[in-house]
């Protein structure tokens, strides 16, 4: 399963990604991949709040959470990055509304796919509602740091201490 999101993600980034102009995108694409790595980090082993579970061939090839982790910041990510930013809706801003309910759907539909192949568990109070909200909230980011990175960066340490206390994240995760 994890080739053919692979693949669909390159299809859509050459169909509609403005990946000739990926430098102006690469700052926001490192943010967004930063964010993810954080997750990764700290999170993953000690207090997850959602892991792969790698299905079928993947599994059988031995595939993990990690190396699926790493394949979707490698080519989902960026081809996001570069199609959302890229075909952004300009100045009319129910149109931008609806572009932003737009890609969140797609996480979403990406997902629910995953919950019903048992691709992905979640723990800790984590659910699919948090997964909606934080999709609705990251793609805001995404193009707040595409113009002001630094409101981004601060914006989303509060988000992250939100998150932080509303799942009761233990300072124990600091390795």
């Amino acid at each position: 399963m994890n080739a053919i999101y692979g693949i669909l993600w390159l299809g859509a980034l050459l169909k509609w990604g403005n990946w000739k102009s990926w430098r102006l995108y690469y700052p926001t694409i490192l943010f967004y991949l930063l964010g993810d790595l954080l997750y990764q980090y700290l999170l993953s082993d000690h207090y997850p709040m959602w892991k792969y579970s790698p299905q079928g061939l993947d599994d059988t090839i031995g595939l993990t959470h990690s190396h699926v982790s790493l394949s979707i910041m490698a080519i989902k990510y960026p081809a996001t990055v570069l199609i959302y930013l890229s075909k952004f809706p300009k100045a009319n801003l129910v149109k931008q509304a609806l572009f932003i309910a737009f890609w969140v759907l797609i996480f979403a539909v990406n997902e629910s796919i995953d919950i019903k192949a048992g691709l992905i568990q979640y723990y800790n109070g984590w659910g699919f509602h948090w997964s909606l909200f934080f999709n609705l909230v990251m793609f805001l980011l995404l193009k707040l740091h595409h113009h002001r990175p630094l409101a981004a960066w601060l914006l989303s340490l509060g988000f992250i201490v939100f998150l932080w206390n509303t799942f009761d994240v233990p300072s124990t995760v600091f390795r």
